[in-house]
């Protein structure tokens, strides 16, 4: 497994995210929800909601020392979104994506329930969205199960379309409903393509 050093620097293929180092804050009612990379810290939380609203029902793949590895792997970028709670941030969502050459994966993207519908899961979509862009990444793929209606929506409202149907997906009980977002046409990025400077589209 190639990993990176644990730090803030985006290292999928040259290109960088928004800026790494920047808190991207989503202003709701007399809060205000961060949105950051993910640091070591986070891997146990991440791993809890994964848990208990991703696997729910399933064997419980990613667990601590796996979020943690993909925290440092220099291929992923797993995000959080955390509000001031007392004298600590608490977790409020968060997102995970691996990055190839030319297609990317929504591994894990999730909400805590309590604070759903508050447009969290929309902005660590469209921060990796972005990223995505940046990177010259032509198609962005992903699975959630087939009878979850309501992810169903989210999806399809940020643009992606439905491919296939995959029986016994998940633990070979539960059918996965595979989804895609197209970037850009497949294929080598124009020789005079380079990745656009922070702050600009």
């Amino acid at each position: 497994m190639s990993e990176k050093p644990h730090s803030a620097t985006w290292r999928v293929r040259g290109a960088r995210p928004r800026n790494p180092r920047e808190r991207h804050t989503i202003k709701s009612v007399n809060t205000d929800i961060a949105i950051r990379l993910a640091e070591a810290d986070d891997a146990h939380g991440i791993a809890v909601m994964s848990r208990d609203h991703i696997e729910s029902g399933l064997s419980w793949k990613y667990d601590a020392p796996r979020i943690a590895r993909a925290i440092r792997h220099r291929d992923m970028v797993v995000l959080a979104a955390t509000e001031p709670e007392g004298r600590r941030d608490a977790l409020r969502g968060f997102a995970a994506m691996e990055f190839g050459e030319e297609r990317a994966h929504l591994t894990l993207l999730a909400v805590q329930p309590a604070h759903r519908r508050r447009g969290i899961g929309r902005c660590l979509v469209d921060w990796l969205l972005e990223s995505a862009v940046t990177a010259g990444i032509a198609s962005i793929h992903l699975e959630l199960r087939s009878g979850n209606q309501a992810a169903r929506r989210f999806y399809r409202a940020l643009g992606f379309s439905e491919t296939v149907l995959v029986p016994g997906y998940y633990a070979g009980r539960e059918s996965a409903l595979r989804m895609i977002r197209m970037l850009r046409s497949p294929g080598p990025l124009p020789l005079a393509w380079r990745p656009p400077a922070l702050g600009q589209k």
